[in-house]
């Protein structure tokens, strides 16, 4: 399962978001989940943010990672868009994993 998550915070609270990333990715490389490939960007505007991620077990490999619980359980508060979903389906790609 590929999907693309996007979302935008308040201009007051992109530095609690980029922090709190930062706590995810850490616990993420400490925990090595199996089955999640995962990248996160930040655009141009420098409040949305974009996940592209890869989940071969489903999204509930991401139950294994502590910190993006905690993110998760916040991140309302500092959104002035919530979290939209897009599942992706591959038609093609080169040398992208």
């Amino acid at each position: 399962m590929h999907v693309m998550i996007r979302w935008k915070v308040k201009p007051d609270q992109v530095e609690r978001e980029l922090e709190s990333l930062r706590a995810v990715y850490e616990d993420m490389r400490a925990i090595r989940p199996e089955g999640l490939r995962y990248a996160t960007f930040q655009l141009d505007d420098g409040v949305t943010f974009v996940d592209v991620a890869e989940m071969t077990g489903g999204p509930g490999v991401l139950r294994q990672v502590a910190a993006f619980q905690d993110y998760r359980a916040t991140l309302d508060e500092r959104c002035d868009e919530p979290p939209a979903v897009t599942v992706l389906r591959q038609v093609g790609a080169y040398r992208f994993p």
